[in-house]
């Protein structure tokens, strides 16, 4: 383990004071060391500053492995990790970031990789870059696997609440999810919360 991933695994280890929602227990097969949102948060704070300067290959290498141990603590730390670090994230992360939501599998870990990690990198890309990384999003909506569905549909959630996102992309992406017979819960709920966003 690197000395950052040290850091960060030990300094959650101490922290036993919260019990994870119910979505992150049970069928996500995760255990929990106990530590609250903020304590993940201000450790990996405090790893960024004890660590200063990593490259992009290592911030993503401490994702990883960060994510590779099935705990819900070390997984939000590499999905803060990268909110923290998106400016350094292009097209060639969302391999990365697929596998990680493929394995997710919870809504606290699968929606901010998608609305402050996928969503805010694809906006900052060149024009090449961004056609790209569309074009993935456009795959994992026809993926058979709900959680890449509804990362596709939360992924541009900040510029259409803004008025500044692609409304038709999104609605051709939500039709075709919503014109199948089988509708799963998870993917309609990410429809339903966009709706929203778009009303207000």
């Amino acid at each position: 383990m690197s000395a950052a991933g040290e850091f960060i695994d030990a300094a959650l280890q101490r922290e036993t004071a919260w019990t994870p929602p119910v979505d992150d227990r049970g069928a996500s097969g995760l255990r929990s060391y106990g530590a609250s949102v903020g304590a993940v948060r201000g450790t990996v704070r405090d790893a960024s500053r004890k660590f200063r300067g990593m490259s992009h290959d290592e911030v993503t290498a401490l994702a990883s492995e960060l994510w590779d141990v099935p705990v819900f603590e070390r997984r939000l730390a590499a999905v803060v990790l990268l909110q923290s670090n998106v400016s350094m994230l292009d097209n060639f992360d969302l391999t990365r970031i697929e596998g990680f939501i493929r394995e997710g599998r919870v809504r606290s870990l699968v929606d901010p990789l998608a609305t402050d990690v996928v969503g805010p990198m694809i906006e900052r890309l060149d024009d090449a870059g961004r056609s790209r990384a569309l074009a993935t999003l456009d795959r994992w909506i026809a993926e058979n696997n709900v959680w890449l569905r509804r990362a596709a549909i939360l992924a541009p959630l900040r510029p259409l609440r803004s008025g500044q996102g692609d409304t038709e992309r999104f609605a051709r992406r939500a039709r075709a999810i919503l014109a199948e017979p089988y509708a799963s819960d998870i993917v309609n709920e990410a429809i339903d919360a966009v709706l929203d966003a778009l009303a207000k």
